[in-house]
């Protein structure tokens, strides 16, 4: 089995915000994946099948951790089965990089999970918004996507799917990773 988890807050002020870039992957690939109900657990919204667990945890974005180390433990899923998926501003708009470890980046939901999992050995899916510096880091993460970006993070999204396609079929992570983050340098 394996833990999929998107980032994001709960409720419908924040829907729509950059900051839930991981939650609008775990739609797309539940419906991809043709999952279609969910259930709670843990303070966490999840969809089920017989590969995957695909998580958005309900703690909001800081205490990620909470959820994320509850669904590993009842499911006793190994660390190297987990993949986190979050918006990145250090990367530009539909941009993304697959990484095996590291440190949070300056991410605090990600500065959580490390704090309770007590490793940073974790796979890591993080995926541009890009940022406007004329506006404050928080309003510009907080803030909605405009209709130009949602079109890009549609465009992502496909191949988005095929790498979680290719993990699924049991391929190397490190292969994929190399393979995708190749994909995705700019021009």
């Amino acid at each position: 089995m394996r833990l999929i988890v998107g980032l994001g807050n709960p409720g419908l002020e924040y829907e729509n915000t950059r900051h839930n870039l991981g939650f609008v992957v775990i739609d797309y690939l539940a419906e991809k994946l043709g999952v279609e109900s969910k259930q709670k657990k843990f303070n966490g919204l999840y969809y089920q099948n017989q590969d995957f667990i695909l998580l958005k945890p309900q703690t909001y974005m800081n205490s990620s951790g909470e959820c994320i180390s509850s669904f590993l433990n009842y499911f006793a899923i190994p660390l190297d089965n987990l993949l986190v998926i979050y918006d990145e501003i250090a990367l530009p708009l539909g941009k993304f990089r697959y990484r095996v470890q590291g440190s949070a980046g300056g991410h605090n939901g990600v500065k959580n999970i490390i704090e309770l999992l007590k490793s940073q050995n974790f796979k890591r899916l993080r995926i541009g918004i890009g940022r406007d510096k004329k506006c404050p880091l928080r309003d510009w993460v907080l803030g909605n996507f405009a209709t130009k970006e949602k079109k890009e993070i549609e465009r992502i999204l496909p191949r988005l799917w095929e790498s979680i396609e290719e993990w699924k079929k049991g391929n190397n992570f490190e292969k994929i990773m190399n393979n995708h983050n190749k994909q995705t340098e700019p021009c």
